[in-house]
């Protein structure tokens, strides 16, 4: 455990518990950039990591019924069926020349050689389209975005459920389990809440979860779960036994500050200020642990995440940097301080392919930068690894924004560079309100939307007015991300918000203690 004061790690020298205010940003050179972090000689006076853990240094229509000789589709393009009176029909897609079993030999009325105009060879061509993923109807997330975007949109701040979490202090982290059936709180006084967010109903407090405050929390599959602290411990958990945990794993020297988990090799990866990124392997855990190895290395950590296919490793620092390791393999760690070593995993080899964890060193391009660079203080992941989501604030604490940046596959864009690299898309100012405090913002599970802390509520963000697909709609330059709802119901800022991936509902918690729950009433 870390006590506050001085001497703790990014302490700002006040004690009290929860109460001070930080001061993550003295002593900072104001005209020379920020120091690289893995530059042995980088300014040593850089600020130190923060004090506290939140802290800084429409559906479609039915067709109607098919006339005699057609085939009928539920959900096909009205131009497969019957159309109603008095609407067009939306184009057909393009015919294709017949394949060998639409030629002259068996056909018959309904056969999809039955002509190559006819409703069969439409129906034939509209399936492969939607095999290939094209034409107007992809999948069916696609076919019922509108829906879902409709009913966010028709959230009210008096729709909002409050939870009852009592005097627990500010709410650091939320976290649904993967079948949407529990939400976690992750609490600044040493606890975990965990409630029903259906019927809105506390399901158990975790009183002494850990020695100090709960920073993040994440779920390995619908009944285990990790939890990370100040106290620099990890704790795994079952939602069958919450009596005690299943073990108590040790490594950090810092606060550990969030948590990731590959799926495929089950391997949980922790990072935290001590600037340790650990792999520990929890197909081997005991009651007294599991095997664990440090993995990487750098000053001034601050996020750490995984794509979802776990093909990249991004860290996010306080010095403004953006670290990024292509062709992940959590097996091999990297020489922990071996600059040099580093340094080399950047070029490709004479075959033309990048090595194992080669790495890249990103300034992220920020709108409005101010001479003092800025701190990235919150990291997400778009859900299908298209994009990063960044929460930036200047180092002087007066500017704050939340930035999309597309990941870009190819030839490199610099001689140091690796295969990619981070192009910005879309942006928007963020209200400076809570100045000192980390916000955590999220994707929505389809990756149309993003929800964001603004003052004493949250913004759900879309990259146009449609809420449509990333990729949809990449602008050529930089553009504004759009505000589709302003959500506002709390009394304190807003510390975090998530969505919950299985229903139409976001939570959020704030600094107060206090969560809400929004989702449309019908």
């Amino acid at each position: 455990m870390f006590p506050f004061g001085p001497h703790s790690p990014g302490g700002d020298g006040s004690a009290g518990a929860g109460a001070e205010e930080p001061t993550p940003h003295e002593g900072q050179a104001a005209a020379t950039g920020p120091p690289s972090p893995l530059h042995p000689g980088a300014d040593a006076t850089h600020p130190p990591p923060p004090a506290r853990s939140p802290r800084l240094p429409g559906a479609p229509s039915l067709s109607p019924a098919p006339r005699s000789g057609e085939l009928g589709l539920p959900g096909a393009p009205e131009s497969l069926a019957a159309s109603a009176p008095g609407e067009p029909s939306p184009p057909s897609p393009p015919c294709r020349r017949p394949g060998p079993d639409c030629r002259a030999k068996s056909r018959g009325r309904h056969g999809l050689g039955a002509g190559l105009g006819g409703p069969g060879a439409r129906l034939f061509g509209w399936l492969k389209e939607r095999s290939l993923g094209r034409g107007l109807f992809v999948d069916p997330a696609r076919d019922n975005f509108r829906t879902m975007t409709s009913l966010y949109g028709s959230i009210h701040p008096a729709d909002s459920v409050y939870l009852s979490t009592r005097t627990h202090g500010a709410v650091f982290n939320l976290e649904y389990s993967p079948d949407g059936s529990v939400l976690t709180v992750a609490c600044e006084q040493t606890e975990v809440l965990l409630f029903d967010p259906i019927s809105s109903k506390h399901i158990k407090t975790l009183s002494e979860a850990h020695e100090d405050c709960v920073n993040n929390i994440r779920f390995l599959d619908n009944r285990l779960f990790a939890t990370c602290s100040d106290d620099t411990t990890i704790a795994l958990w079952d939602l069958r036994k919450l009596n005690t945990k299943v073990c108590t794993l040790h490594g950090h020297t810092s606060w550990v500050k969030n948590i990731e988990y590959d799926t495929n090799t089950r391997l949980l990866v922790t990072s935290g200020f001590d600037g340790n990124v650990i792999i520990w392997d929890t197909n081997r855990y005991t009651e007294d642990g599991c095997p664990h190895k440090k993995f990487f290395h750098t000053r001034f950590l601050m996020r750490m995440r995984l794509t979802p296919d776990c093909s990249k490793m991004l860290i996010s620092t306080s010095s403004g940097y953006l670290l990024i390791l292509h062709d992940l393999d959590l097996t091999k760690s990297l020489e922990v301080g071996s600059y040099p070593i580093l340094r080399a995993r950047r070029t490709t080899s004479s075959s033309g392919v990048s090595p194992r964890n080669s790495l890249e060193v990103v300034t992220p391009e920020v709108l409005g930068e101010s001479d003092h660079g800025n701190c990235i203080t919150s990291l997400q992941l778009h859900p299908k690894g298209w994009a990063t989501l960044l929460r930036c604030s200047s180092n002087s604490d007066d500017e704050e924004c939340t930035c999309v940046y597309e990941f870009q596959e190819g030839a490199p864009v610099r001689p140091v560079s690796p295969r990619c690299s981070l192009r910005l898309t879309h942006y928007i100012e963020e209200a400076n309100v809570g100045r000192g405090y980390i916000k955590e913002l999220c994707f929505s599970p389809d990756g149309r939307m993003i929800s964001s802390p603004h003052g004493y509520g949250i913004r759900l963000l879309g990259f146009d007015k449609q809420c449509s697909e990333l990729v949809d709609c990449l602008p050529k330059e930089a553009s504004p991300l759009r505000v589709i709802r302003s959500l506002y119901s709390h009394n304190d800022v807003v510390l975090t918000t998530k969505f919950s991936p299985t229903h139409c509902q976001i939570a959020s918690g704030c600094l107060s203690g206090r969560v809400s729950l929004y989702q449309p009433k019908f």
